[in-house]
């Protein structure tokens, strides 16, 4: 089986062009591409696949086997990867997710995608949509408690669920000790990714994040949104941010009329190969 390697700002997913292939278990398949000893490596696997009603359709897969709803970086890389392999030839595109079609206006560069600014939809705050447990309300620094810590958070779906934490500064302790133990915390349901998110200015952010089913990534797209919205909801910056991620910088707009959030950044093709021989890894 063909696949290709990509990322986006050190985000990066194996993937398959279900145009050409088949995957019978891409839950299974995921584990083990994943696996950076013994598979191709990276933070999970998307399929490519047709669409009744759009350009294309993106399954995406976290490095545990389970299915996300949406991931920003990745579905930057498949608008790349349809025009690039000239699936579609168009510079605006429309890929179809479990979090509903969005739409991607794609940056040529010698005849081959260089960024991609893609129109994420409208954030969802309402808990119970999130979702978060408990009476139905607008969460926006609402205390929680893990490992003895305090946090105050905001929650927003930006059709998968996140957690923001607005801190002074960001630890490795944060992210890798507390973020996977709130990734699981009662009050999610269905798990959580969790950004912390340190105010540079009101145009700038840096943020590190805990995804859910796959750990800390270099980035993460849909984060990068929902902390850009938590950061205006809580009047913290414009509604224009740059945000600073372990892999580079994102830029996200929240546009007031229309009330869609934007997000541009770049996608980068890194190199394709055959699958073979993969180890039956168990979930973990």
């Amino acid at each position: 089986m063909k696949f290709t390697k990509m990322h986006g700002l050190g985000n990066d997913y194996i993937y398959i062009n279900c145009f050409e292939e088949n995957v019978a278990d891409p839950e299974q398949l995921a584990i083990a591409v994943s696996e950076r000893h013994f598979g191709v490596g990276g933070d999970g696997l998307v399929l490519i696949l047709p669409s009744q009603v759009a350009d294309a359709k993106m399954r995406m897969f976290n490095a545990d086997g389970s299915e996300a709803e949406m991931c920003g970086n990745a579905i930057r890389c498949v608008g790349k990867f349809i025009y690039d392999h000239r699936i579609i030839t168009k510079e605006t595109v429309t890929i179809e997710t479990l979090a509903g079609i969005k739409q991607l206006n794609l940056d040529i560069e010698k005849g081959m995608v260089n960024k991609v600014k893609v129109d994420m939809g409208e954030p969802i705050f309402q808990s119970d949509l999130v979702p978060v447990n408990g009476a139905s309300r607008i969460i926006a620094g609402e205390p929680i408690t893990v490992n003895g810590h305090n946090y105050q958070f905001t929650a927003v779906s930006m059709g998968n669920p996140h957690c923001v934490i607005f801190v002074p500064d960001i630890t490795d302790a944060m992210v890798l000790t507390d973020g996977p133990a709130l990734e699981v915390h009662s009050l999610f349901p269905r798990k959580i990714n969790v950004e912390f998110v340190k105010v540079n200015s009101r145009k700038s952010l840096t943020m590190r994040v805990w995804e859910r089913g796959s750990g800390e990534t270099m980035a993460c797209g849909t984060g990068a949104c929902a902390s850009v919205v938590a950061a205006i909801s809580n009047n913290l910056t414009d509604r224009a941010v740059s945000v600073q991620l372990l892999g580079g910088e994102l830029l996200i707009e929240w546009e007031p009329i229309s009330n869609h959030v934007f997000m541009t950044g770049p996608a980068v093709t890194v190199f394709e190969g055959e699958l073979k021989n993969l180890p039956n890894r168990p979930k973990y």
